[in-house]
């Protein structure tokens, strides 16, 4: 027993440093960003794409530009809530450096060199390219500055440990980029983008195993509803999900959130319309168009 002992304490002190280096943040050196002027034109089409007001809008107002934070993401593990993203210097980004952003998109890393909970959703957001990230960044930067800090997160233990993230991260956070295929169309591969990066579907739209990580097998069928009420839908060609849909089905569902059966959709995916609404109808057509594409894949059993 006391050689037992003797050797678990050998393998901690051993092995603790090589834990703590496989899961210590990673960053993108701001001397690895070439020189670049953002278009704050294509970072509003990121910014849509992407939903960033359904989360950072201030509660309480219409203005989606007013990225107060402070909407709170009730989950099995406690509360997010989401932060303060506009270019206030104290309580929002807006003394961050263009760097800072895009590790937090790409790498899920803070300034301060923190693991961030995937509750926001960089494991999507990091299969963007570095271009659209610094483009949405100069798009930020053109926003007003909102004064106040969101609460903060509310989690249970072991949640509670950021640390702990870095685990989570080797075993679920991927970095791949997003699906692209020279043999298909520019239409396929814009939708592909869209739809895989900056539009995080996925994660919504796909059941989750008990750590957390989207089920890789399930993805795009569906699941449990985030927000706690009902399930979101299977989204490939099963016939439980989008087979019946035509890609005009779904660019009408994306434009005016209204579906085939005349029905309108509601939450948190009224939400998505209100950005996807505006963007370009080609982007809206290159979604649908991916989206047809899927191969069928059965929704898990609802509990």
């Amino acid at each position: 027993m006391g050689r037992l002992i003797v050797l678990i304490f050998i393998l901690i002190v051993l092995g603790g440093p090589i834990a703590l280096g496989l899961t210590r943040p990673e960053t993108v050196p701001a001397s690895a960003l070439p020189e670049y002027s953002g278009n704050p034109d294509n970072g509003r089409t990121m910014f849509l794409a992407g939903g960033c007001a359904s989360c950072h809008a201030a509660p309480n107002q219409d203005d989606a530009t007013q990225l107060g934070g402070g909407r709170e993401i009730v989950s099995d593990c406690g509360t997010f809530r989401a932060p303060n993203i506009s270019p206030h210097r104290r309580d929002g980004i807006g003394s961050w450096s263009e760097a800072a952003f895009v590790n937090a998109m790409l790498k899920g890393t803070s300034p301060s060199n923190e693991h961030y909970y995937p509750a926001f959703p960089y494991t999507s957001y990091s299969r963007m390219t570095v271009a659209d990230v610094r483009d949405l960044f100069a798009f930020l930067r053109t926003l007003p500055a909102v004064e106040g800090r969101a609460p903060a997160h509310e989690l249970t233990f072991p949640f509670s440990v950021r640390a702990g993230i870095g685990f989570w991260k080797l075993l679920y956070f991927d970095e791949a980029p997003a699906p692209r295929d020279d043999a298909k169309s520019a239409h396929w591969n814009r939708g592909a983008y869209l739809i895989e990066g900056p539009g995080h579907c996925a994660e919504c739209h796909s059941p989750r195993d008990f750590l957390g990580g989207i089920v890789t097998s399930q993805r795009m069928a569906g699941g449990p509803n985030p927000a706690g009420q009902g399930a979101v839908p299977n989204i490939t060609q099963q016939p439980d999900g989008i087979a019946d849909w035509t890609e005009d089905d779904i660019v009408e569902l994306l434009g005016t959130g209204v579906t085939p059966e005349f029905d309108k959709v509601s939450g948190d995916m009224a939400l998505v319309v209100r950005n996807t609404g505006q963007l370009l109808a080609d982007d809206r057509r290159a979604m649908a168009h991916y989206l047809k594409s899927l191969a069928p894949v059965p929704a898990p059993p609802r509990n």
